[in-house]
């Protein structure tokens, strides 16, 4: 009897035991997982704020919108895999049709003019096209940032805008969309750690400052689902 006792005590303290390492591990991955996802968020801004230094010296959107121009924040070609700190691999031309089309194949007209609960403006729908991307550590001198996020920058067209042209910023006062910008960043991290924010923001022509170059204003912040 006694051994018998004995027994059932040490399988109660057995899954006492189990219960408490798993309870240990979940809340180590829930905090890891925490962590990722703040520090993605964190690294989106980073790029977006030195995305923003890059498009206020520019005269005008349109040769940011059709291609022409990126920023000086790049790593290579706009197109390919890059290999995260983790050894996973992401893709810029699947990470771009994702935005512009919701899956990484390639979009035809019809998928980026297509009205859907993301993208409601049909030809005014945002053509996402790359602009700033690189390892997040690279954007400062050697040793200035301790991070293995990989970010990238997008711009588009305001959707507001009612010429049908997204690679053409619209002009005149009819345009409710003229010299405004899109800008979405993504940040991917180890284990499969993604963040997506996407940055309105407005020309400030020169005359509206006190110094003789124009600027840009923010005009809204969301975090994208």
């Amino acid at each position: 009897m006694a051994l018998l006792v004995a027994m059932m005590a040490m399988l109660l303290m057995t899954a006492l035991g189990a219960a408490l390492v798993l309870t240990t591990s979940s809340e180590a991955i829930i905090a890891g997982n925490f962590r990722n996802s703040i520090e993605g968020l964190y690294a989106a801004e980073a790029v977006l704020e030195r995305s923003l230094d890059d498009l206020q010296t520019l005269p005008g959107w349109n040769p940011v919108l059709n291609g022409l121009l990126q920023s000086a924040f790049v790593d290579g070609a706009p197109g390919g895999s890059r290999t995260l700190s983790d050894g996973s691999a992401i893709d810029l031309g699947q990470a771009i049709n994702m935005a512009n089309c919701r899956k990484i194949t390639a979009c035809s007209t019809t998928d980026l003019d297509a009205v859907t609960a993301d993208r409601p403006w049909g030809a005014n729908n945002p053509r996402w096209r790359l602009y700033a991307y690189g390892r997040l550590s690279d954007m400062m001198p050697a040793g200035a940032i301790n991070s293995p996020y990989y970010v990238m920058v997008m711009v588009g067209d305001d959707a507001s805008e009612n010429d049908d042209n997204p690679l053409l910023d619209g002009i005149g006062p009819g345009n409710p969309g003229a010299g405004i910008l899109v800008l979405r960043a993504e940040a991917f991290g180890p284990r499969g750690a993604h963040t997506a924010i996407e940055l309105t923001v407005a020309r400030i022509d020169a005359a509206e400052l006190e110094s003789a170059r124009a600027g840009v204003r923010v005009l809204s912040w969301r975090a994208v689902r």
